[in-house]
């Protein structure tokens, strides 16, 4: 399996349990009078964990010997990798606020997803995310021939990936385990 790969693929797995991680650990946190901060006191320990990678990327740096520049041919990577590092932390940011919110009762003005409310969110992320990602890229880098040369299965692609996270967080089955909860007397589906 290709190196590229093989880092997608733990990418994949790394960022599909932390919305379920996430949410859980923004249950545990004080709740009553401090529910409406249990989602950034989460997010705060998000970010000391970012950190703490941090430190151990530029010990890798040290340990590769790198001669600490951040300028290449082209310029200074430095603005364009602290934009992004904005764009992961607002992203971030709001995923545990989009949670919080989710797992609030109807009542309360949420979603009212409880425990659920990672199997409502994450879905619509991480199918959106590619199909922004896709766009941004396009727009940096347009595509040959312009934007009216797109290929129909392109389109087709982003439309499935939009319907699939829709049915997915519409339909997905609560963390105890069934979709629905029967009524008195019904069979189960």
């Amino acid at each position: 399996m290709q190196t590229w790969l093989i880092y997608a693929l733990l990418t994949v797995f790394s960022w599909g349990v932390y919305g379920v991680i996430l949410h859980a650990a923004r249950s545990k946190m004080p709740m009553g009078p401090e529910t409406p901060n249990a989602s950034l006191k989460a997010f705060l320990f998000v970010c000391i964990a970012y950190a703490l990678i941090g430190i151990v990327a530029a010990l890798v740096l040290k340990a590769r010997g790198t001669n600490w520049s951040f300028t290449g041919d082209t310029g200074s990577g430095i603005p364009l990798s602290l934009i992004a590092g904005i764009a992961g932390a607002l992203g971030a940011l709001t995923l545990v606020l989009a949670l919080g919110a989710a797992a609030t009762p109807i009542i309360k003005g949420g979603g009212g997803f409880g425990v659920a409310a990672a199997a409502a969110v994450m879905p619509i992320v991480f199918a959106g995310a590619p199909v922004i990602n896709t766009i941004t890229a396009m727009v940096v880098h347009p595509p040959e021939g312009g934007w009216s040369k797109l290929p129909l299965p392109f389109i087709l692609g982003c439309v499935l990936a939009a319907s699939g996270a829709f049915l997915v967080a519409k339909f997905a089955p609560s963390n105890t385990g069934s979709a629905t909860k029967p009524t008195a007397g019904a069979k189960p589906h």
